[in-house]
Parts: C-alpha cells; sequence; structure tokens
C-alpha cells in the first residue's frame, strides 16, 4: 500500500467520519480536526503494526487495521469537541 495510501485512506476516513458523525452538528470540531485524526490514526497504526511485526507492507491485514484506527480516532476527536 506504501504510504500514498496511508494517506488518501487517512483522508478519506477523516471526512467520512466527521459527515456521518451523529454528533457532528453540535460539535466544535472543523472537517480539518477530523482530516487529521484519520491521518495521524491511519499513520500511527501503519507505524505499529510494521513495528510490531502485526503485518508487513502490503498485507491486506494493514488495510483493515488502519482503517479501524483512523476511524476511532475521527469519532472520539469529533466527540470530545462535541457541546453536551
Amino acid at each position: 500500500m506504501g504510504w500514498p495510501g496511508i494517506l488518501v485512506l487517512g483522508v478519506v476516513v477523516g471526512l467520512a467520519g466527521w459527515w456521518l458523525h451523529p454528533q457532528r452538528r453540535a460539535s466544535r470540531a472543523r472537517w480539518w480536526a477530523a482530516l487529521v485524526a484519520g491521518l495521524l490514526g491511519a499513520s500511527v497504526a501503519r507505524m505499529a503494526g510494521n513495528v510490531t511485526g502485526l503485518f508487513h507492507d502490503g498485507d491486506m491485514l494493514e488495510w483493515q487495521v488502519s482503517t479501524a484506527v483512523a476511524l476511532i480516532a475521527v469519532a472520539v476527536t469529533v466527540g470530545l469537541f462535541s457541546r453536551r
């Protein structure tokens, strides 16, 4: 997948996660905060998986773990910025 794929995955998950989050309208988080959270989540997941030996570059598990961690990062970011 490489770094360009990780960056595209982070951007897509960040923007889609922000747009689909149920507390988006009540949140002070802007789209760029969700985008950064998605990018950081996907990048950290890829680096952590490679360092621990969980997967190597190009494995199918790399896509799934990077997507899941990026989505969790976006959900937590938007949720923390929500007004209650």
